[in-house]
């Protein structure tokens, strides 16, 4: 797919997108990738107790984004859009109620569980 969009897309920079394998309604194994710089990355692969699905990607493109207009690496932004992601399917709609703190505790290898 990568190569499709580079074909097509030559001044594109950089594509991501996220691997859901569902095994229930509310029961999903969620990853993504990057590909930029001629280099392939993998955020982690988690098991996730979805509340509503709707917004899951968007939340990944949001926190992909974050990290690499903030001057994150490759592997960094991956994982903040990963995480963003993952969150906001355990949330009603799709709309974040994650906080900047929760998204990078679980980039950073933390628990999806909320800490407050």
């Amino acid at each position: 797919m990568m190569e499709e969009v580079y074909r097509r897309y030559p001044n594109i920079q950089a594509v991501g997108t996220t691997m859901r394998e569902v095994h229930s309604t509310n029961r999903h194994s969620w990853s993504a990738v990057l590909h930029t710089g001629g280099a392939g990355y993998q955020a982690p692969t988690c098991e996730l107790d979805v509340y509503d699905r709707v917004g899951g990607g968007d939340g990944f493109a949001s926190g992909l984004i974050y990290g690499l207009l903030n001057g994150k690496g490759p592997q960094e932004a991956l994982n903040l859009g990963w995480a963003h992601g993952a969150l906001l399917t355990s949330f009603p709609g799709d709309t974040t109620m994650a906080t900047l703190d929760q998204v990078e505790a679980l980039a950073g290898g933390g628990s999806a569980r909320i800490q407050r």
